[in-house]
């Protein structure tokens, strides 16, 4: 089976299955250069060999995200109270670590992107060299290796210093891969960017609350004298006192400090504590205006059309104030302004104006090439006008009671109406008259309006794609009302019918060309009729029957698009 394919599909192609579904969860680029030549041969990677964007190492990946999210945890609590380090939390670090091997054995069987061609290598020598040479290995090495139990096993000995709390602090570097997902779920577009970017400054605060709440009650147990810190002048003993107690106020302490509300009831002592407090209260300034920035931005992101729809309507009313229009004006304007914003979403000049011409096009013809071909106005056109036509066409909206085209108006835009209704007026010795739709009650309220539109003859075409044959209102007289006649007089109004003509019987067989008919505009008489069939068949005719072989009597009976058959 052969097909063509862009360049951009070779670059995920791999025998494992799980297709890319969502490109904007790709954090690296993908397209290459400009001259790179995209080799057919790494169409199918070698065996053993997985591909970085494969479904199922993304879930392996996103399953060590919350061995991370436990490890930024067990870390800094490990440091603070190194007892539960080789106590209660030693086979969790163990079982964690585990994974995290797991993890290093199969980075060694990655697929990863060249960025000089931008396509997969799939070499394993390579790519062990790779991932050897870069820090990433030793780090992840070290931040994996469980320090204290192997020194345990080798030594035959339990060793309860400081040392191994912060050699465990190296687990710390597995964040990165926090980072990582945070910074693939925000070009997700499956995800919302304002939760996401929410949930990250949340997990952000919290760790540093943690943290430092942590290292601020190992400072305490780590003096020499207990009693001359800022939780051993309030808690005798607490270094054998319940370990959540000790952690209950580190994190009071953090809260409290982060806020910036301080009550002193937990303050500083010692030297020592009293400069990690200045180094704590100045990197919360920088959180903090990290946070608000943030925040910020995204309120006035998710605001941002709000704000722009009241600037606008102010702008409207100060102009309309300003200079002194009328208030059916004003109300005229402020309609059109609030379904502008309300149909942002549905017109398509904003979307489509950076894509290519062929997509612009292709987006056209889904949208408007059935509404153009069911147009009255445009049947029997060739396929080229309706295309040509389609990709100059463009949606618009209009609120209720305001005028589309003026009278007298030099016409630049042509209107086809999809849904709604309009009402098409005239001005006639300065009175204002409707020439479609009147209805009865209105005609009852008007007695002479046949005297007034008696004299009147227009010709127009509603764009009405729905209406096919428009009658002008008539009035029938009322013998109670004086002044009115029982014979009704209605606007003469002209429109061209169009039916399509046959030069043969409807049961016969025809010619190919033939059996498509000829499209003409229905004559004012049948005698007409025979004399414009005889001109396109080169026949003269006597009969005109239906498609169901009924006699055309009256050309009053016949109807848009109809089928005549003349012989």
């Amino acid at each position: 089976m052969s097909e063509t394919r862009s360049p951009l599909p070779l670059l995920f192609r791999r025998r494992s299955s799980g297709e890319i579904k969502n490109l904007t969860s790709v954090s690296s680029s993908l397209l290459p250069a400009f001259g790179t030549i995209v080799d057919e041969g790494h169409l199918q990677l070698k065996k053993y060999v997985i591909a970085p964007y494969d479904r199922r190492y993304r879930l392996w990946q996103t399953f060590l995200v919350v061995l991370v999210v436990y490890s930024a945890w067990a870390s800094p609590f490990e440091l603070a109270f190194g007892k539960v380090a080789s106590g209660s939390l030693e086979p969790v670090d163990l079982v964690v670590d585990a994974f995290f091997v797991v993890d290093i054995i199969l980075t060694f069987f990655i697929a990863y992107l060249d960025k000089s061609t931008y396509l997969l290598v799939d070499d394993r020598k390579k790519i062990a060299l790779r991932y050897v040479k870069k820090l990433w290995f030793p780090m992840d090495v070290a931040s994996t290796l469980p320090f204290q139990f192997l020194y345990r096993i080798f030594t035959g000995k339990m060793h309860r210093g400081d040392v191994f709390g912060f050699l465990n602090l190296l687990r710390l570097w597995r964040l990165r891969r926090v980072s990582e997902l945070f910074t693939r779920l925000e070009k997700d577009t499956r995800f919302s960017y304002y939760w996401t970017r929410y949930c990250k400054l949340i997990a952000v605060t919290l760790f540093a609350v943690h943290s430092a709440g942590c290292f601020y009650y190992w400072l305490a147990a780590s003096h020499g004298q207990p009693e001359n810190t800022w939780i051993g002048s309030l808690v005798h003993d607490f270094k054998h006192r319940n370990i959540w107690l000790g952690y209950t106020y580190s994190m009071y302490w953090s809260i409290v400090t982060l806020t910036t509300v301080g009550y002193g009831d937990l303050h500083a002592v010692n030297t020592g504590e009293k400069i990690f407090n200045m180094l704590y209260m100045l990197f919360n300034i920088s959180l903090t205006a990290y946070l608000i920035g943030n925040m910020t931005n995204l309120i006035v992101h998710s605001a941002a059309r709000t704000f722009a729809m009241r600037d606008a309507i102010n702008q409207i009313l100060n102009y309309g104030s300003k200079n002194r229009l009328p208030e059916g004006l004003r109300e005229q304007m402020l309609a059109h302004m609030q379904l502008k914003f309300k149909t942002a979403e549905l017109k398509q000049e904003a979307v489509l104006e950076n894509l290519p011409k062929a997509i612009r096009s292709s987006v056209a013809q889904h949208l408007f090439r059935r509404t153009a071909e069911n147009t009255y106005l445009f049947k029997g056109v060739s396929e080229d006008f309706i295309a040509q036509l389609v990709t100059e066409m463009k949606a618009e909206y209009f609120p209720p009671k305001v005028e589309v085209i003026l009278q007298n108006e030099i016409a630049t835009d042509f209107y086809i109406l999809v849904s709604g209704a309009v009402d098409i007026l005239t001005y006639k010795n300065g009175t204002e008259q409707y020439l479609k739709g009147l209805k009865q009650e209105m005609l009852e309220e008007i007695p002479y309006v046949t005297e007034l539109l008696g004299g009147l003859t227009t010709e127009h075409t509603v764009p009405n794609e729905g209406t096919h044959n428009h009658e002008a209102p008539s009035y029938h007289g009322d013998p109670n009302v004086e002044g009115t006649e029982e014979t009704s007089k209605s606007i003469t109004s002209t429109f061209f019918i169009r039916v399509i003509v046959h030069g043969h019987h409807p049961n016969e067989n025809a010619k190919e060309d033939d059996m498509m008919g000829k499209l003409i505009n229905l004559p004012d008489s049948i005698e007409g009729l025979f004399r414009l069939a005889e001109k396109k068949f080169g026949k003269r005719g006597s009969k005109v029957l239906m498609v169901d072989g009924s006699e055309v009597e009256e050309l009053r009976a016949l109807r848009e698009n109809d089928h005549l058959f003349i012989f």
